[in-house]
């Protein structure tokens, strides 16, 4: 069924409008009880950034162990860093969840929340994709380890930001106006 609003404008279908809203709304879920989690219960993650950038779980090939951060100064830097990244993202991904809402009965207010989810869903693959799967799992051999390997949780979390970054650009592309 086509939709025709104007000679200029095709209205974007609800229901993938629908789809970028709860999907959004997930990830910004996802992404504040991570940075939740890593606030109340800053020990535990502290403990895997300390051990990855240390490389002290890895095969310690002299020639890679160069890379190794053993200042805990600087990993509770970088693990107070990853902290902040994480809370800005939730935040930008919930600001972005309420710009889809009235865009659901109002299609020509696509674009703010089209705009933020892309903006947050960025900030998402950025952290897990530059940060874990190749700062972490290359530069810091990560791979190697057997306990503290987070390489896996990296590639589902890049995986899940990306389909839903391409959901996200679908909407209003069918030629909605956007603003």
């Amino acid at each position: 069924m086509i939709r025709r609003t104007t000679a200029t404008t095709i209205a974007p279908r609800p229901a993938l409008t629908l789809a970028a809203t709860l999907l959004t709304a997930t990830v910004a879920l996802y992404m504040a009880l991570v940075a939740f989690g890593n606030i109340t219960d800053f020990d535990t993650n502290r403990a895997f950034v300390r051990h990855v950038l240390a490389m002290d779980t890895t095969f310690k090939d002299p020639d890679l162990m160069w890379r190794a951060i053993e200042s805990t100064t600087v990993q509770d830097i970088a693990y107070l860093l990853i902290i902040a990244w994480e809370t800005v993202t939730a935040l930008v991904l919930i600001v972005a969840t309420a710009l889809w809402l009235p865009a659901l009965r109002h299609p020509d207010r696509l674009a703010p929340a089209r705009r933020l989810s892309t903006v947050g869903l960025l900030l998402v693959l950025l952290l897990f994709g530059a940060g874990f799967l190749a700062v972490g799992g290359e530069w810091f051999a990560m791979w190697q380890s057997r306990a503290w390997n987070g390489l896996e949780a990296a590639t589902r979390n890049f995986v899940v930001a990306g389909v839903v970054l391409v959901v996200v650009s679908l909407v209003g592309r069918d030629g909605a106006a956007e603003r």
